[in-house]
Formats: C-alpha cells, structure tokens, sequence
C-alpha cells in the first residue's frame, strides 16, 4: 500500500434549479470550464436539479474527472453528486426520514428526496470514504420550523458516516450543510462522526453564502452581514493508519463568470488540499454529550407541536364537513343552473380542502411523528453509550 496520497477537493452548492435559478445554463458551463482548469481530483456538488446538466457536466470533464456519480432520489434527484480523477469503488445512498414537508411546495426540499451519498474511492491505493450532503435549508432564523428535521439530519449523516467507515483510511464530507459553526447541527455531526473542519487551518473565515461579493446577494441582506454566513464545508477524518493534514484552504473562483457581471452560483465554492500518510490520526473527539441533550430536547418539543398540529387539522376537518354535508342535502331542491353549479363548485374546493387536511392529520402527522421518535431515541442511545463509557 501506497505511504502518502494528495487530494484536491471542491466543493459547491451551484443553485440548479431549472426555470428558477438565474442564469443557470450560462453558469453551469461556467462552473465546468473551472473544473477542467481547475485540477481537482475530487468534486462534490450540490443542487444539480437537472440531470442533463450532470449529463453535460460529465461529458465536458471526461478527461479530468473520469469517474462520476450522480445520487437519483425522491421526485427530483437528490441534487448531489460527485466526480472523480480516481476510480469509484462503491456507492450507497441513504434517505433522511425526514426532509422539509409535502406541503411546502414553495420550498421544495421534500421533493428532492435528500440524504448523504457515499463513494469509495482509492487513490494510490489508499482507501478513502468520501461522502455528499446538503441538509434542509433555513428560510426563517427567527421562526425556524425546520429545526428538528435539520438536527436529526444532522445527526443521521453523522451516525452513517461513523457506520460506514470500517476499512477506510480516509473519510472526507463535502456539502452545504446550511448550519453556521456555533450552530447545533454542526457540533452534532462534528462530534459524533468526530470530523475536523478544513477551514480551521485558515485565518479566512469568509462566509459562503449570502455574500456582499456575490451578485446575487441582495443588498439588504448584504449590508447586514458583508462577509455572509459559513455554510458549505469540507470535512475529514483519518484512521489508524492514515492520519490527514490540510495544508491548503480557499476559495477558488472569482468573484464574477469571465465577461459576465454574474457569479456562479449563490453560494462560494470552497477547496481543500490534503495530505494523506501513514500514522495514527491523533486529533481529539470533542464532548459532544450536551448537543445530543440539546438534540433530544429539540425533538421532544417538535413532537408536542406535531400533536397540536394533528389536533387543529382534526378540528378543521370536522369545521369543513358540517357545511359540505348540510350542501348535499340541499341536493335535488329546486335551484337554479347558476346557483347549482356555484354549489358543485363550493363542494368540490371544500372537499380537496378536507382531503389535504385528514392527509395532514393522518398519514402525514403519522410520517413525522415516527421520524422524530426514531431520531430521537436513536441519540438517547448513542447518549447513553457515551455516558456508560466515561464510568467504566
């Protein structure tokens, strides 16, 4: 087996939404042309809504990336994929229980089906983990509701990757995170899968998103918070044979496409370069036993709203059935063709309006409910077994 190995990783969010994202075809050829002069052996990608663009991704960086994979998920793809200088060995997908709502099709994060995708790659043979991400968006600091979906997929990544890492020397985590460092979801899956952060060998702690420098920053939120929040990380870990440095940490992309007044995407690209040799990994897990309380009783909570909401659905439908009912009464009295059909209308909205709220209240209550008992007594153990090894 090989002693020592480099690594050049990149990752991006590139904001890939068909028919809503600005400028996309334009930026994600952009975004290519940097990957091909670029020199990453390793890419992870975020936001990839349209498979043809990985299509034409794939077939524009053939030459320097050969190998790829693209995560398929949910109604739309889960978004995340990679390309490799190196060969893939093996993939694997794993599904959050829980991600954003049905309903919140203005958000659209349940359609992607999202979870983390992992490829095993060797490089010079050494075996290295390297795994994909990006948890649920937050569309509201002040009013989060998604709190406790983001927590639990925060601590679901972490449980996988610590899961999954037998034999590999190296692990890697490239993705948009959307947790800032002080933020809970970051100390969980830092702590529990023990990940070290790139950015920390740096005195550049520039924000990746929401950005003065980004062209599709809007300038009031820019004039808030100039240097934008830090989002999108690149993670790692080393083993008991290999330990990893990082001896580079940047941004790589300009400010602004060649010749045009737009960036490349709404977040920053960051890159990492690492060093891979022989040696026992000596960095310290930190005590991650208080952000898994933290975690608990963020769930708890979520759990008792959960109930008040399948309450209020209940309530509504009973309110929407006694006027639907008393309509279907009125069937066959003598009316006239305007007022009947004004009728059959009425009935026909309230009845998709008393469909979506026994769903809500039922099967969906029911979908929600089960995801945070199971993320939540899943951290009571690992807790637990933390605890129990500290006494013995």
């Amino acid at each position: 087996m090989s002693e020592e190995a480099t690594l050049k990783v990149l990752t991006l969010n590139c904001w890939g939404i068909p028919y809503i994202s600005k400028n996309r075809i334009a930026r994600m050829n952009a975004i290519v042309d940097k990957l091909i002069t670029g020199d990453f052996d390793l890419v992870c990608l975020q936001e990839i809504w349209s498979v043809e663009d990985f299509r034409m991704m794939k077939s524009k960086t053939q030459e320097k990336l050969p190998h790829t994979h693209y995560f398929y998920s949910g109604v739309l793809g889960s978004g995340i994929c990679i390309l490799s200088r190196y060969p893939i060995l093996d993939v694997m997908f794993h599904k959050w229980a829980l991600n954003g709502y049905v309903h919140k099709i203005h958000h659209g994060d349940w359609f992607g089906g999202k979870g983390v995708g992992l490829c095993r790659l060797k490089v010079q043979n050494i075996n290295i983990n390297v795994y994909v991400a990006h948890l649920h968006a937050e569309y509201d600091k002040e009013n989060d509701e998604y709190t406790a979906h983001r927590v639990l997929q925060a601590f679901d990544t972490a449980q996988f990757i610590r899961m999954t890492k037998g034999g590999a020397d190296a692990v890697i985590l490239g993705g948009d995170l959307n947790t800032e460092p002080q933020d809970l979801a970051y100390r969980i899956i830092c702590g529990v899968a023990g990940l070290q952060d790139t950015c920390s060998i740096s005195a550049d702690t520039q924000g990746t998103s929401e950005c003065a420098k980004n062209s599709y920053t809007p300038s009031s939120i820019a004039s808030k918070l100039p240097n934008g929040k830090r989002i999108d990380y690149i993670l790692y870990k080393g083993s008991k044979n290999f330990k990893v440095e990082v001896f580079n940490f940047r941004q790589p992309f300009p400010e602004r496409v060649p010749q045009k007044n737009f960036s490349y995407s709404d977040h920053e690209a960051i890159m990492a370069h690492f060093k891979i040799m022989r040696g026992e990994d000596s960095s310290s897990k930190p005590d991650v036993k208080e952000s898994l309380k933290e975690g608990i009783s963020i769930c708890l909570l979520a759990l008792k709203s959960v109930q008040r909401q399948r309450t209020w659905y209940l309530l509504f439908s009973l309110i929407l059935a006694i006027p639907l009912m008393y309509s279907m009464g009125l069937e066959g009295t003598s009316t006239s063709i305007g007022i009947s059909i004004g009728l059959n209308l009425a009935r026909l909205f309230t009845t998709a309006i008393l469909c979506y709220a026994l769903f809500m209240s039922s099967i969906w209550n029911s979908v929600e409910k089960n995801g945070l008992k199971a993320g939540y007594s899943a951290m009571e153990i690992h807790l637990t077994q933390l605890i129990n090894s500290l006494n013995n």
